[in-house]
C-alpha cells in the first residue's frame, strides 16, 4: 500500500511539474524573483534602521549619564567644601553608578555600532547584486520575447503552429471531400452507362425487370386467342359478313347512302 501511495505522488507530482512547466512565463517568474529580492533589501534596511534607532537611545542614555556624572562630582565637591563629608561620599557613590553603567552603555553602543556596519555592508552587496540580477533579467526577458517571436513567425510559416496546423487539417478535410464526391459521381456515371439503374419514369410502378417480363409472357396468349378469333369472324377472304357491316358500321358511300 505505501508503495502504490508513493507511486502515485510521484505521478501527481510529475503531472503538476509538467503543467507548471506549460504554464509558467519566464518574465514572469524573474520578475517576481526580482521582487522578493528587493523585499529583502528592504527589510536589510528596516533592520539597519532598527540598529541606529536602538543606537540612538543607548547614546542619549550615554549623554544623560555623562551629565550625571559631572553633576554628581560637582555636587560631592560642593558638599565636602561645606564640611559635609558624608553628603560627599554619598554623591560619589551615586557618580560611581552612573559611571559603571555609562561604560556598560559604551560597550552596547559599540556592539551596535559594529552591527550596524555589517548590515551596511551586506546592504551594499546585496543592492549591487539586485542590481545586476535587475540587468540580466531584463536582458533575458528580451531573449525570450525575441525567441518566442521567432517561433511564431517560424511556425507560422512553416505551418508547424497549432493554428496552421487546425487550417491544414481543414483544408485536408476539404480536399477528401472533394475527392469522395468525385469519386461517386464517377461511380453513379459508371453504373448509369451499365444499365444498372432503372428508368426513374418507372420507378412508381413498383416493378422490374423480371416482373415486365412475367406480365408479358402472361398477357401472350390472351392476345393469340383473341387474334384467332377476329381471324374466324372476319373469314376466309378477310371480309367482314355484311350483317356485321350493317349492325354495327355504316355502308360504304359508293352504295348511295343505301342500308
Amino acid at each position: 500500500m505505501a508503495g502504490l501511495a508513493g507511486r502515485m505522488s510521484t505521478v501527481v507530482k510529475a503531472k503538476v511539474s509538467r503543467m507548471l512547466d506549460r504554464t509558467e512565463d519566464p518574465g514572469e517568474t524573474l520578475d517576481y524573483s526580482y521582487q522578493k529580492q528587493v523585499e529583502q533589501l528592504q527589510n536589510v534596511k528596516k533592520g539597519i534602521a532598527d540598529v541606529v534607532t536602538a543606537k540612538k537611545r543607548l547614546q542619549m542614555q550615554e549623554s544623560s549619564l555623562q551629565k550625571s556624572v559631572v553633576k554628581l562630582d560637582t555636587q560631592a565637591r560642593q558638599a565636602l567644601s561645606s564640611g559635609q563629608e558624608d553628603l560627599a561620599r554619598a554623591a560619589l557613590e551615586r557618580k560611581n553608578v552612573a559611571q559603571t553603567e555609562l561604560q556598560g552603555l559604551d560597550g552596547q553602543v559599540t556592539e551596535l555600532e559594529a552591527q550596524q556596519q555589517k548590515l551596511i555592508d551586506s546592504e551594499q552587496k546585496l543592492r549591487a547584486k539586485i542590481e545586476a540580477f535587475r540587468t540580466k533579467k531584463e536582458v533575458i526577458k528580451a531573449q525570450y520575447s525575441a525567441a518566442e517571436a521567432q517561433v511564431r513567425i517560424s511556425e507560422a510559416a512553416t505551418g508547424v503552429g497549432e493554428q496552421m496546423a487546425d487550417v491544414g487539417l481543414a483544408m485536408q478535410r476539404a480536399v477528401d471531400k472533394t475527392e469522395n464526391m468525385r469519386a461517386r459521381a464517377d461511380a453513379v456515371q459508371e453504373l448509369e452507362a451499365a444499365g444498372t439503374f432503372d428508368d426513374i419514369t418507372q420507378l412508381g410502378s413498383g416493378e422490374d425487370d423480371i416482373d415486365r417480363q412475367l406480365k408479358e409472357l402472361s398477357s401472350q396468349p390472351a392476345i393469340d386467342d383473341e387474334l384467332a378469333k377476329m381471324k374466324s369472324e372476319l373469314g376466309p377472304g378477310g371480309a367482314a359478313p355484311a350483317g356485321q357491316i350493317a349492325s354495327g358500321e355504316s355502308a360504304p358511300a359508293g352504295d348511295g347512302g343505301k342500308a
